[in-house]
């Protein structure tokens, strides 16, 4: 059986983990600054790190676009506009072991040749943003941030920006845009980030857990991390699970892990209850049913049955609730959020909402359940940007694995579902 995998979560146990006396003395970064640029962004690359923001895209690959000799200033901007639903990994990151992500900026941006760093945050985590910033201002009292750090001549400015609270900002170029002090809309591209980021200039975004990863990977080297997932999907990473679970949590562990392995750690499904589906990474990504449980949890495995590993988030759903509320809950989700710049996403949603809302009261015909797959094709590869894709994950495969569970509502004319049992005041 695959064990859990504490770094990122090691310390996160002890009351002064968020501290730089409980983290440590950023020995990983002295060591980075040591060594050639170009070297970091290698072991990086043969480590296999690839994306923990839900793309899945070679981390240090990512970094190697960048352009040196340029003559243009460069910059790392840290996604941390965590926001959809069932995703929850970065900000406890942040609150319990914010050291970790500043000491992987100094590290990325030492290897990227950037000078200037931001970490945007979603700005309805006020805690998180004080703990970052309390992080922040430790490592400017130490030298770790500022001028000449560690004596190698190497300066670096890290601000931590406070978003408005809008999904869209965790789309990368809607994020640079916001953080330009612009509406947060997706860019159109090409140029991408790498040529023509913040400001114009190359820039560098990357995921919480991504840069927090860093670290680890620098201080034990790249075959270390490389020794621990799968041959595609090397290294650990969080799993977030939440829902019908005994035990919700966050469990660091292999890529490549099951969902029946996390399940035995986390005390299984609760008590008196079965599985009956759940999602691999996150509400934006095709559910899975009781069928997956031994789908290896990696990028390639996962795809391969049809749905994204994306964040890890794993939402678990047992026998007591209704598929179409929850996949209605998930599209107004979506139709709130939507930004407005394109038609398949902006209309899509809304109808998708519309239509699924007199599902689940019993009032639509079969006729509907192609109205709403209809719908979602044309959002689907024609939206301005993926948010616009990932809102059709849950119609798409709900319809496919619950078909009659979306017939029997207008069949007896209302929900068959008692939903009182699926929360947790009304947990039997």
């Amino acid at each position: 059986m695959t064990t859990l995998t504490p770094v990122l979560t090691a310390n996160w146990d002890q009351p002064n983990s968020f501290t730089l006396e409980g983290y440590g003395d950023y020995s990983a970064a002295k060591k980075a600054l040591g060594m050639d640029p170009d070297a970091v962004i290698q072991v990086v690359k043969d480590s296999g790190l690839r994306g923990r923001g839900g793309a899945g895209f070679p981390t240090g690959m990512k970094w190697g676009f960048i352009p040196q000799g340029d003559g243009k200033p460069h910059y790392l901007v840290v996604n941390a506009d965590e926001s959809e639903p069932g995703t929850c990994k970065d900000i406890p990151t942040m609150m319990a072991n914010p050291h970790a992500l500043v000491e992987g900026v100094i590290i990325t941006a030492y290897a990227i040749r950037a000078n200037h760093a931001f970490i945007y945050v979603r700005g309805e985590v006020l805690h998180v943003i004080r703990r970052l910033q309390a992080a922040v201002a430790e490592a400017y009292a130490k030298g770790y941030l500022g001028t000449d750090l560690f004596g190698t001549g190497f300066d670096l400015e890290l601000v931590v920006h406070s978003g408005a609270g809008a999904y869209i900002c965790g789309e990368e170029t809607a994020l640079l845009d916001s953080l330009e002090g612009h509406r947060g809309q997706p860019r159109l591209k090409p140029p991408f980030p790498a040529v023509a980021g913040l400001y114009a200039s190359p820039t560098v975004v990357n995921n919480v857990e991504s840069v927090a990863s860093v670290p680890s990977i620098i201080a034990n080297g790249a075959e270390w991390f490389a020794g621990m997932g799968t041959e595609k999907s090397k290294g650990f990473g969080i799993f977030s699970l939440s829902g019908h679970v005994t035990r919700p949590g966050q469990y660091e562990a292999p890529l490549g892990i099951t969902l029946r392995e996390l399940l035995e750690m986390s005390g299984g499904i609760r008590e008196g209850h079965r599985l009956k589906f759940w999602t691999p990474g996150g509400s934006s990504t095709p559910i899975f049913t009781d069928e997956h449980l031994d789908v290896p949890l990696d990028f390639e495995s996962v795809g391969a049955k049809g749905s994204m590993l994306g964040t890890r988030a794993l939402q678990i759903f047992d026998e007591t609730t209704c598929v179409v509320r929850a996949v209605l809950r998930w599209t107004e989700f979506y139709a709130h959020e939507s930004c407005g710049k394109c038609t398949p996403c902006r209309e899509g949603t809304y109808w998708l909402k519309q239509v699924l809302k007199r599902l689940e009261k019993g009032q639509g015909t079969e006729e509907d359940l192609t109205t709403i797959t209809d719908i979602a094709d044309n959002i689907l590869g024609r939206s301005f940007c993926a948010l616009g894709d990932g809102a059709t994950s849950p119609i798409h495969s709900s319809v496919k694995h619950f078909r009659d569970e979306y017939l029997k509502h207008f069949e007896i004319g209302g929900c068959p579902f008692d939903h009182a049992p699926s929360t947790v005041w009304g947990a039997k």
